[in-house]
Order: structure tokens, then C-alpha cells, then sequence
């Protein structure tokens, strides 16, 4: 019962940061378009289906922005969240997979994934710590958003240490949860692929990192939310992206370097 009053306190956390990312990321004609949001169920898998797309213009290297195509830059994604797994796709020009399992452990176990043996061998492995301030662009840095400061007024739970970990193995009954993600990419641009491939990880680590410090200091405002609540909120969410993005200017994270 603990395992799953804990994995529903994450999802709940999950979504409504997604929703609250999405906006921030949302202005002068960029950011996230929602197609669909709605329940779907195949071969025995129940979730949520998604259907985005992604108005990036800005938001990539200017290497990329001189030979990219007109239009090229909008991306589709489709997401099936069968929480505790999900699997993300954006399939273009090129391709980007994402497959996550949520597990109630801080990173302990190897190859989640069910990875061949030589497909393992090729993976590179990058812990992210949520706590470390080194692992987080200068520019994205916000003290309100740093868990080795924040400690949540309901939940008692941070600041988070240098330790944090170690303390959290020895407490069982601390609450504990690790995304494991894999991320697969190919791109097709002849004399581009290992310098837009290498660009993305690096994307998606920071993506990844400052999602989930967010996660963690913003748990005041979802630890009391119920599934229906967050439903509402992304039906709310959708409407208000659709406006965002037709106004002012253009927010969040831009590209971290031109190189």
C-alpha cells in the first residue's frame, strides 16, 4: 500500500508539472500545442494518449536554424502514459524515443529497459541529481527551484543535502522514486548527425533536470490534488496554451549554447 499511495502522489506531481512547464515554455508564437489528451487502452495497456506539437524555432542552435527548411521546425509528439511507464515518440526528419519506468528505488537497478546485451553495451548511463546546482545551466538556475533549498511547508520533505541520498537509504520510510529514461535518437542529416545527435542529449538531460527539481518544489501546490483535479487542469491548460501562443513573447529554455 505504501509503494502505491507513493507512485499516485508522483504521477499526480508528474502531470500537473507537465502543465505548468508547458505554459512556461509557451509565447510569441512558439512553444506546445495540445492535438488530443484522451484515455486509450491496447493490447491490455490503459493510460493516457497524448498528441503535441512542438513550435521550436528559437529554441534550437543557429547551426540548425541556417539549414533547416522552412516549417521543418514544428515536431509531433505522441506520448502513451501507462504510468508507471511511459513511451514518448517524435517521429520527423529525425527520430527521438523516450521510455521511462518509474520505480520506487534511487537508481539502483541496471537495464530497466530489458536491453539486448550488445544494445546495453552501447548505452550511456547519466545520473541526474536534483539537488546538485553543478548539473544545472547557469541561465536556468531559480532559488525557488533549487531542493537543496526548498523544504515544503505540507509535506516537511527537503532541503535536500549533499547526502540526501544516503539519508534516504537509511530511512525506509522516507518516500523514494527514480525516473529511469531511455532516450534513443537517429537523425538523418548527412554531416550533421553526430553534432545534432550529441546537441539533443544534452537538451534532454537539462530538460530532464530542471523538470524534476520543479517537480520537487512544487509539490505544495499538487500533494493535494486527486486525478480529477489534474484532468480539469490539463483540459484548462490546453485552452490557456492556445492563447499563450499566440501572444507575447517567447519564454523558457533556449538553446544552451550555438556551437
Amino acid at each position: 500500500m505504501k509503494f502505491c499511495a507513493l507512485k499516485f502522489q508522483y504521477q499526480v506531481g508528474q502531470l500537473y508539472s507537465v502543465a505548468e512547464a508547458s505554459k512556461n515554455e509557451t509565447g510569441g508564437g512558439e512553444g506546445i500545442e495540445v492535438l488530443k489528451n484522451e484515455p486509450y487502452e491496447k493490447d491490455g495497456e490503459k493510460g493516457q494518449y497524448t498528441h503535441k506539437i512542438y513550435h521550436l524555432k528559437s529554441k534550437v542552435p543557429a547551426f540548425v536554424r541556417m539549414i533547416a527548411p522552412e516549417g521543418s521546425l514544428v515536431f509531433h509528439e505522441k506520448a502513451w502514459n501507462a504510468y508507471p511507464y511511459c513511451r514518448t515518440s517524435k517521429p520527423d526528419d529525425f527520430f527521438i524515443k523516450i521510455e521511462t519506468w518509474h520505480k520506487p528505488d534511487l537508481g539502483t537497478l541496471e537495464n530497466v529497459h530489458g536491453l539486448d546485451p550488445n544494445t546495453w553495451k552501447t548505452v550511456e548511463i547519466v545520473h541526474i541529481d536534483i539537488a546538485d546546482r553543478s548539473q544545472v545551466e547557469p541561465a536556468d538556475y531559480k532559488a525557488d527551484e533549487d531542493p537543496a533549498l526548498f523544504q515544503s511547508v505540507k509535506t516537511k520533505r527537503g532541503p535536500l543535502g549533499p547526502n540526501w541520498k544516503k539519508e534516504l537509504a537509511n530511512n525506509p520510510d522516507c518516500p523514494q522514486m527514480c525516473a529511469y529514461k531511455l532516450v534513443t535518437i537517429k537523425f538523418k542529416w548527412w554531416g550533421l548527425q553526430s553534432k545534432v545527435e550529441n546537441f539533443i542529449q544534452k537538451q534532454e538531460k537539462r530538460i530532464f533536470t530542471n523538470f524534476h527539481r520543479q517537480l520537487f518544489c512544487w509539490i505544495d501546490k499538487w500533494i493535494d490534488l486527486t486525478m480529477e483535479d489534474i484532468r480539469r487542469m490539463e483540459d484548462e491548460t490546453q485552452k490557456e496554451l492556445e492563447t499563450l501562443r499566440n501572444q507575447g513573447q517567447v519564454r523558457g529554455t533556449s538553446a544552451a549554447s550555438d556551437e
